[in-house]
């Protein structure tokens, strides 16, 4: 089975990997051709039962079947993925279809249903809704995930202290660079909203910013949350799910508390920061992904080290870039700046909040 990865993807298109289940040697060929330029990485394969094989060995984010081969056909197998827990997107393409077909298609939970022969304008749309639809449902799922955890008020970060000014200049330094960010401080000291004022100026604005509270939840629920899991990977996993770090796709993901994780779940952490590649529960693909891992602890991670109770490797792969966070009491001639924001948000009319 040919692999064609291209150099990257156009400006709007999905960082994907995409897999062309087709018996035509010439409709795979054309479809090659005009996608290995737009998206990360093509695949192909002539039958249902390869595609199956490929789909085994690595994760696809779409699949662009066709209805009619020899062996399984397309919408058979589309209702074995489903049935088996495959989450991507499906575009079904055939020659011969009738509305029956098309029904049959969607219901079997086709993301589109397209008709040959197609011109590419028609493929490239097909491949856009679909990308829109993952998307949004990514940012309905990071809304929710950060309604539910009630993140703090201030939109800002408020002071005109030396200190304040201190961080603002790190922060503008820092934000270009692509690097995992280690942020360290008292609890109160504002870790969070520092991680979110780092992630709005950096070139990853665009996208999620994703929390998550690692001493909320037990070691197995916690490791489920962070890299997703297949159907009946455990009692109770009816459907696979996706994980944290898929929806915070193109963004940040943010991993406060790091120091509370137990050292197995740190093992698998410290192989998706290397490898930026996660795998989910149960499963035996590796799911590529395209975060900035920013992590936050009101501990020093180097005496964790020492005690034995963090892994030295991944406490370095976490402090390629560390900021150190001071407590209000060691600046606290931002108290004033800090009272008039509050008071302008609390009490209508009373007071300015001074950025």
């Amino acid at each position: 089975m040919p692999e064609n990865t291209a150099p990257r993807g156009i400006e709007g298109w999905p960082d994907w990997s995409i897999l062309i289940v087709d018996d035509e040697p010439g409709m795979r060929n054309f479809l090659v051709k005009t996608l290995v330029p737009r998206c990360r990485s093509v695949h192909s394969a002539g039958s249902a039962e390869e595609g199956a094989q490929a789909l085994q060995a690595q994760h696809f984010d779409l699949i662009i079947l066709d209805i009619a081969m020899p062996g399984l056909s397309g919408v058979g197998w589309l209702k074995a993925l489903r049935e088996s827990g495959y989450r991507g997107h499906v575009i079904l393409i055939t020659a011969f279809a009738d509305l029956d077909t098309a029904i049959e298609a969607l219901r079997a939970g086709a993301s589109d249903f397209i008709l040959k022969p197609f011109r590419v304008p028609q493929i490239l749309n097909a491949i856009k809704h679909c990308f829109e639809s993952s998307r949004l449902q990514r940012e309905n799922f990071v809304l929710r995930h950060t309604l539910s955890r009630q993140v703090g008020s201030a939109s800002g970060l408020i002071g005109s202290s030396a200190t304040m000014r201190s961080l603002r200049e790190t922060l503008a330094r820092v934000a270009a660079v692509d690097s995992t960010v280690l942020l360290q401080g008292e609890s109160g000291t504002g870790k969070e909203l520092v991680a979110r004022a780092l992630h709005a100026l950096s070139p990853r604005a665009g996208g999620q910013f994703v929390p998550v509270n690692c001493a909320s939840m037990s070691a197995e629920r916690m490791e489920g949350t962070l890299f997703g899991y297949a159907k009946g990977a455990f009692p109770g996993a009816t459907s696979a799910r996706d994980g944290l770090f898929y929806y915070a796709q193109g963004g940040t993901l943010f991993l406060d508390e790091v120091a509370e994780l137990p050292l197995p779940l740190q093992a698998s952490l410290l192989r998706a920061v290397e490898d930026l590649h996660v795998r989910p529960l149960g499963s035996t693909q590796l799911v590529p992904v395209n975060v900035r891992i920013m992590a936050a602890t009101n501990r020093c991670l180097q005496h964790e080290v020492e005690a034995g109770r963090f892994r030295k490797d991944l406490y370095y792969r976490l402090q390629v870039v560390e900021i150190a966070l001071k407590p209000l009491r060691e600046h606290k001639e931002d108290i004033a700046d800090l009272v008039q924001h509050f008071m302008a948000h609390l009490v209508p009319g009373k007071g300015a909040s001074r950025l």
